[in-house]
C-alpha cells in the first residue's frame, strides 16, 4: 500500500565494489589443485587454487640467481670503490664495476617485483627456496561465485577465476525517473522488501543519487546502504523499496 508520504521504486540488491573482487591471473597455469566448491566462505589470503607453470620456476630461479650475484657484485664495486679512493686502480674499472653492479640490481629487482605481483615475497624465495606451484590467493574474505577452473584446465593470464563477495555490506540500487528527483535527497530513509522473504521489511537509507539520466527510459540509478544484515541477502535479489519525501 503506498503512504502519502512515500516513493516507490523497484530495484535489486548490490554489494559495493571495494567488497567484491574478480580473482584473475597475472601469469597464466594449468589448475594443479583447489579445495573451492560454489558458495564456500574463504578467508582473506587462503588459497584458492595452486597453479604449475615453468615460467613460475623460472621466474624465481632469475631472482635467486641475480641476488647471489648482486651481493658478489656489491662487495666487488665497494673494493673498487676504496681502490680508486686511494688511486690504486684504475678510474675505469671502477666505473664499469658500478655499472655491473647497478645493472644486476635491477636485474634483481624487477624479478622481485613480478614475484610480488604474484603474492611472492622475496624474502620467503630467499628462505624457503624455489615453490614448485603458484598459489592464488583471496583478496579478500567472502563467498566463492562464479567459479569457471577444474583440475588440470588451463587458466590464461587476465582470465577470472572466481568472484569473491563479502555481504558485510549491502547496497540497493533503485531505479528512479526524473518526476521523482523534487522529492529524493541524501539520507532519505527506506524501507523495501525483498522478492522471497515474503512481507518482512527492513530498512535502509539512501546514499547516492544518479547524476546521469538514460536517454532513452528516462531513469536514473540512486543508491541505499541497507542497515541490516542477513544471511539470505544475495546480490542480484529484486526489490520494493518506499522512500520517504522530504
Amino acid at each position: 500500500t503506498a503512504l502519502p508520504n512515500h516513493s516507490s521504486f523497484n530495484g535489486i540488491m548490490v554489494v559495493p565494489p571495494q567488497r567484491q573482487a574478480t580473482v584473475t591471473l597475472t601469469m597464466g597455469g594449468t589448475v594443479h589443485a583447489t579445495t573451492l566448491l560454489p558458495g564456500d566462505y574463504v578467508k582473506k589470503g587462503s588459497v584458492i587454487v595452486s597453479l604449475e607453470n615453468p615460467d613460475f620456476i623460472t621466474l624465481q630461479q632469475t631472482y635467486l640467481d641475480a641476488h647471489a650475484q648482486t651481493e658478489y657484485l656489491e662487495a666487488e664495486y665497494k673494493r673498487q670503490q676504496r681502490l680508486s679512493e686511494q688511486e690504486a686502480a684504475s678510474q675505469k674499472r671502477f666505473q664499469q664495476s658500478k655499472a655491473d653492479y647497478l645493472s644486476m640490481k635491477s636485474r634483481q629487482d624487477a624479478a622481485a617485483a613480478q614475484l610480488a605481483i604474484l603474492g611472492v615475497s622475496a624474502g620467503d624465495l630467499l628462505e624457503d627456496g624455489i615453490q614448485p606451484y603458484l598459489e592464488v590467493k583471496a583478496p579478500l574474505s567472502g563467498y566463492v561465485a562464479g567459479l569457471s577452473i577444474n583440475l588440470g584446465k588451463y587458466v590464461n593470464a587476465g582470465e577470472p577465476i572466481c568472484d569473491v563477495i563479502d555481504k558485510g555490506e549491502t547496497l540497493l540500487c533503485l531505479t528512479a525517473y526524473e518526476k521523482d528527483l523534487a522529492d529524493l535527497s541524501i539520507g532519505n530513509q527506506v524501507q523495501f522488501r525483498v522478492n522471497g522473504m515474503g512481507k518482512e521489511t527492513f530498512h535502509a537509507v539512501l546514499i547516492s543519487i544518479g547524476q546521469e539520466v538514460d536517454e532513452g527510459s528516462r531513469s536514473l540509478e540512486m543508491y541505499a546502504r541497507v542497515k541490516e544484515t542477513n544471511p539470505r541477502f544475495r546480490p542480484g535479489m529484486y526489490v520494493s523499496a518506499r522512500v520517504e519525501k522530504k
